[in-house]
């Protein structure tokens, strides 16, 4: 890997986990897209999903006490139901359908309640999120925005809601890890995977970065947070439309 290359990617790591430790997301997308634009997809697949278990673990442990166990266990539930199905039908995206896919989730933030009144504190619900947070994770590298449409109507605190969606992130991500790294091994051998060095330099800050965020985190309301996030979101989608527009236009 080239040192340009992944010094780019280890500054990248320190300030996408900066975003993510405000808002419990965002950072992973922009991480995503940076990846994608710079290595291989299967490579950047697991380098995104090994820098995001990291960062995911480092933020569910600062804000352990506000996690909600009773919904991260239905998670599990609908994870290992989209495991079964991904290892049953295997799925190769492309880079634009990658690009396109992270900018058209973060738009679901703004469908009406009445449309598609999705809460994660609904056994049911929290069910068919793990299993399309996992199915997303794989396919487009990003679960954050999918659970966003699940918590963000959910009455949850945004420290509940930063700290949950830490830990079902943590399993969509290891699930992509897992399979893209078979995935590579098989087409472009051991070889590809990402220099281990490249995470042991970028992990220290990308604890780094979550740390700062939730120092951040702490001084916004609840009623703020949910509106931010609806907005930093949007227009990292808008961007992303664009980016895969411009693939298939060549």
């Amino acid at each position: 890997m080239a040192i340009l290359t992944a010094t780019i990617i280890i500054v990248t790591a320190f300030f996408t986990a900066f975003l993510s430790g405000i808002f419990g997301m965002a950072g992973g997308l922009v991480l995503m897209g940076v990846l994608t634009a710079l290595l291989p997809l299967g490579p950047a697949m697991v380098t995104h999903g090994v820098l995001q278990i990291s960062a995911n673990s480092w933020r569910a442990y600062l804000l352990r006490r506000h996690i909600q166990w009773q919904i991260i266990a239905l998670f599990l539930l609908g994870t290992l139901g989209a495991i079964f199905l991904l290892f049953l039908i295997p799925l190769h995206p492309s880079k634009a359908s990658v690009f396109l896919m992270l900018g058209m989730l973060p738009l679901l933030v703004w469908v009406p309640r009445r449309w598609l009144h999705l809460n994660v504190r609904r056994p049911g619900h929290a069910i068919l999120c793990g299993f399309l947070a996992a199915g997303f994770s794989v396919t487009a590298g990003i679960s954050s925005t999918v659970m966003d449409i699940f918590f963000v109507r959910a009455a949850l605190t945004r420290h509940e809601i930063v700290a949950t969606k830490a830990i079902g992130q943590m399993i969509g991500h290891g699930v992509k890890v897992v399979y893209w790294s078979w995935a590579v091994i098989q087409t472009l051998g051991v070889g590809a995977l990402p220099p281990l060095w490249l995470f042991a330099l970028a992990l220290p800050l990308s604890f780094g970065g979550t740390w700062c965020g939730k120092q951040i985190l702490g001084k916004m309301t609840d009623i703020g947070f949910v509106q931010i996030v609806r907005v930093l979101i949007s227009l990292i989608g808008i961007f992303y439309i664009y980016q895969g527009v411009s693939h298939i236009l060549g």
